[in-house]
């Protein structure tokens, strides 16, 4: 049965009716407004995913991250349903209108929080307040279309149900496999949420333009109309202006001038450059706003970590991490290194190594070297495929990883990738691995060095004082079980910090830092990651 539309369009209490008699035109009207439900579905997933991502790329706890968003916006997504019942006497002005503040608040909400993060400290109460924003608006979409699809023609509860959740399920895949491998590589996170959001503005304007435009007062066109218009327009100059913003906010984030920011696949990567008079340049490059190295110390860092474990056999080379090539150049600096294969996450971090004037000087063009091979990919994967593949043993790994402070990097800390990488090192061979403060953050030193030695491996573990970072440590082992001697190469090169007394002092590690209860940390339980959250933020 078709519904009449009302004749009386000023009346205030008048029942919005579709704009139509014709019981043959029920099934298009039915079909605009499932699809609007598969629409606003997919558009309130990319908002999820948005702010999920943008956690990641800022704080690094994905899971802590996700946990919070889903949670407070499903939440949120029942209080909006029940506030909306009382619109459901207007349900096509009622819903134009919660899609223009969703749209308005969505495509606002990253830029927002990235602010928040730059400016503030208050990133998380601001990234609650927008999840609980967008879950409610999100939550009344479905009370609305529902009474909409009812208004076009009258079905029992089952199957409108049915029907709607249908649609909705539908927008939801759609929105979770378009922001992977659409939004984010073509538009990026902040244009992709601003197209997301104009998608969303859309949606809500059809179903009142097209199905319900007759049985409007004048009074409602009126508000629906400026208030689309307006957040068109605010959409429209977040967009103009969204680079700007973004460059300045991203400042804030740092002490130097920015010389290159970029948004890879993976993470955020920011280099930093400052010219001093004396002509001595500090070069720094940041991941997801974490120091990775500062030029004028880096040398302490990757000397330390390098030359010990080329004291024995060193023909052939593994460096899993390290992709700005800093460690790469010390170990090219032995003639007798025949190959080295370096194994990095990001190609737009070996793309931006080989690429930046400044990276290239600072590795004196290490990826210019024929004996290199770079390899952009998983490390974790990577180990797994070459051991399936029978691949033959290095003589050296240089393992050169982030800190283990988020779920992504905590499995390069783990049993399972140490057993497999103990698999890769020859018997003779060594290696090296950076592994934090022992001063900063003792008890996650300690597990991975109970960690490597569960893998199988004799250790030494040291510790030498880098300006940037502070006292940072690393573990050399030995993959028969012995102890491994600390000591430099007979033939090192001149280096800058590194010496034999260095290294001797290098070897203690004072008592107060010395932790002997630490746990060792797996895929399934990786305590590391609870001992580097809980040391490093009290600092």
């Amino acid at each position: 049965m078709t519904a009449v539309p009302s004749t009386d369009h000023d009346g205030p209490d008048a029942p919005e009716q579709p704009d139509t008699s014709s019981s043959s035109w029920s099934r298009p009207a039915r079909a605009v407004i499932l699809g609007a439900a598969l629409v606003c579905a997919a558009c309130g997933l990319v908002y999820e995913l948005a702010l999920i991502a943008l956690g990641s790329y800022l704080i690094g706890d994905t899971v802590v991250q996700a946990s919070i968003v889903v949670s407070v916006m499903v939440f949120a997504m029942g209080i909006g349903s029940l506030l909306a019942k009382p619109l459901q006497r207007y349900p096509a002005v009622s819903f134009a209108a919660v899609e223009a503040l969703l749209a308005l608040v969505g495509g606002y909400s990253v830029l927002l929080l990235y602010n928040a993060f730059a400016v503030t400290n208050i990133y998380t109460p601001v990234m609650i307040v927008l999840a609980v924003m967008i879950g409610m608006l999100i939550g009344a979409e479905i009370p609305l279309l529902m009474t909409l699809l009812q208004r076009i023609r009258a079905q029992d509860a089952g199957s409108a149900v049915a029907d709607m959740f249908a649609a909705d399920y539908l927008g939801a895949l759609a929105g979770g496999l378009a922001f992977p491998f659409l939004l984010l590589p073509t538009l990026g996170l902040v244009e992709g949420t601003i197209a997301t959001a104009g998608l969303n503005l859309v949606a809500g304007t059809v179903v009142v333009l097209w199905l319900f435009k007759r049985s409007l007062t004048k009074r409602a066109w009126i508000g629906i109309g400026t208030l689309v218009s307006t957040v068109a327009i605010a959409l429209v100059a977040l967009l103009w202006q969204a680079e700007s913003i973004e460059v300045d906010a991203r400042q804030q984030l740092f002490r130097d001038p920015i010389a290159h920011a970029e948004r890879s696949e993976y993470q955020e990567i920011v280099l930093t450059e400052r010219h001093r008079i004396s002509g001595v340049d500090d070069l720094r490059m940041y991941l997801n706003g974490d120091l990775q190295f500062a030029s004028p110390d880096e040398y302490r860092y990757h000397e330390s970590l390098v030359h010990p474990a080329m004291s024995g056999s060193r023909e052939r080379v593994l460096i899993l991490g390290g992709g700005d090539g800093l460690g790469l150049r010390e170990v090219l600096r032995y003639p007798d290194v025949a190959e080295v294969t370096l194994v990095e996450l990001d190609p737009a971090v070996l793309d931006l190594a080989q690429s930046h004037d400044g990276l290239r000087k600072l590795s004196d063009d290490a990826f210019t070297d024929a004996r290199v091979r770079p390899v952009a990919d998983d490390a974790f994967a990577w180990v797994r495929e070459q051991l399936d593949a029978g691949a033959e043993r290095y003589d050296v790994v240089i393992v050169d990883m982030p800190d283990p402070d988020s779920t992504a990097t905590s499995k390069l800390y783990s049993l399972e990738f140490y057993g497999m990488v103990h698999d890769m090192v020859a018997e003779d061979g060594r290696m090296a691995v950076q592994a934090g403060s022992p001063f900063f953050a003792p008890r996650s030193f300690a597990s991975i060095q109970e960690t490597v030695a569960a893998a199988g491996f004799g250790l030494t573990p040291y510790m030498v004082s880098v300006p940037s970072f502070g006292d940072w440590g690393f573990v050399l082992a030995d993959p028969a079980g012995a102890t491994p001697e600390l000591r430099l190469p007979p033939d090192a090169p001149d280096l800058r910090y590194l010496s034999p007394d260095v290294l001797e002092a290098a070897s203690v590690i004072p008592p107060d830092k010395v932790v002997t209860d630490a746990e060792v940390s797996t895929l399934l339980d990786p305590v590391i990651l609870d001992y580097i959250r809980q040391e490093w933020q009290t600092f």
